[in-house]
């Protein structure tokens, strides 16, 4: 398995890269790919939009026919990779390692690639919170997935540190599950009790265009710097029986990764052209895209510290020494931690 660093100019070029790459007799591949909410999910996107995936099958020799389908969360993907419903499934660090950590011994689920490394935001209505202590019961924070969810355990992280590693889970009985896009609308229309909502870009900064919205925490900080936000795993069964259709998507991925590097503008144009309803400009998609504290990039950052957080609490049950351990790694290794 390969993890091109190749870098194209354009989308022209990553086509005609692509075709150059010689015809080879294709087989017909059905691939479903899971994508959640977000600008997060950008790399998706753009293999989506702009065809990626099916061009570099072609160079593979593979006819790939992608299938696209929405999920709120970690927990249903999981459930829709365990019962053959998905073949590759996206989101957060900790979803990944829940079903790596309890399938290790039948589907071998491992992570494939990582796709950013991004900040998380907590943000609240509430004036008199302005920190973890100020929440009361009273409150009522929207995330994606309650306990398992990367948002969900960067809290635990945060109240670990504020209150004590025994009452890491003092906010868990505020937390509400709720997609990105129903969190912001709850937080800001005060509706179904929500108070706060953690949550990622875009819908974090939309929030922060509202004057009653302030930020009480910030996820680098409470990790001590920056860390990955979103992977893409999948079952070691489709792995090993298709490796043309994962090393043609990991070129893909590639590709959208240095297409949005190298072409912000036209991806804020792209990414706002896919969403049904959005109160931001182009300008603004264009600045969270450029904004360095966003960053496209594939290597894993501080996911052995989740995945050793996450084992302390008992979320998971086995300690992965290497981020090899996490991840299918046959050629070259994956780099990171």
């Amino acid at each position: 398995m390969q993890h091109s660093k190749a870098t194209l100019s354009s989308a022209v070029l990553v086509s005609a890269a692509i075709a150059l790459g010689g015809a080879q007799t294709a087989r017909a591949m059905n691939v479903r790919i899971a994508q959640e909410y977000g600008i997060s999910y950008l790399p998706l996107t753009l293999m989506k939009v702009l065809n990626l995936l099916v061009k570099r099958g072609k160079q593979e020799g593979v006819e790939i026919t992608p299938h696209w389908l929405s999920f709120t969360g970690g927990p249903p993907m999981n459930e829709a990779l365990i019962s053959d419903n998905l073949d590759i499934a996206s989101g957060g660090v900790a979803p990944m390692l829940v079903i790596t950590d309890r399938t290790r011994d039948n589907l071998g689920v491992k992570g494939l690639e990582c796709m950013n490394s991004m900040p998380l935001y907590l943000n609240t209505t509430n004036p008199a919170v302005h920190s973890l202590k100020d929440f009361t019961e009273k409150d009522r924070i929207a995330l994606p997935a309650v306990k398992v969810s990367i948002q969900a355990i960067i809290l635990d992280m945060a109240a670990a540190k504020e209150f004590g590693q025994k009452n890491y889970n003092k906010l868990d009985p505020l937390t509400v599950s709720m997609s990105h896009p129903d969190g912001l609308s709850a937080l800001l229309n005060g509706t179904a009790g929500i108070t706060a909502h953690f949550t990622s870009a875009p819908f974090m900064y939309e929030e922060l265009k509202n004057p009653k919205v302030h930020r009480v925490l910030d996820s680098f900080k409470v990790l001590g710097g920056p860390h990955t936000f979103n992977c893409l795993w999948a079952t070691k069964r489709f792995v090993s029986a298709n490796p043309k259709v994962v090393t043609a998507f990991q070129l893909a991925l590639n590709d959208a990764e240095t297409f949005i590097k190298q072409h912000p503008a036209q991806t804020a144009k792209i990414y706002l052209s896919t969403q049904k309803k959005s109160s931001l400009t182009q300008a603004e998609v264009e600045k969270m895209i450029k904004d360095p504290e966003n960053k496209w990039d594939i290597e894993p950052q501080k996911v052995l510290e989740f995945a050793k957080f996450m084992k302390k609490i008992g979320l998971i049950k086995h300690t992965a020494t290497s981020i090899n351990d996490l991840f299918f790694s046959e050629t070259p290794p994956i780099t990171g931690n």
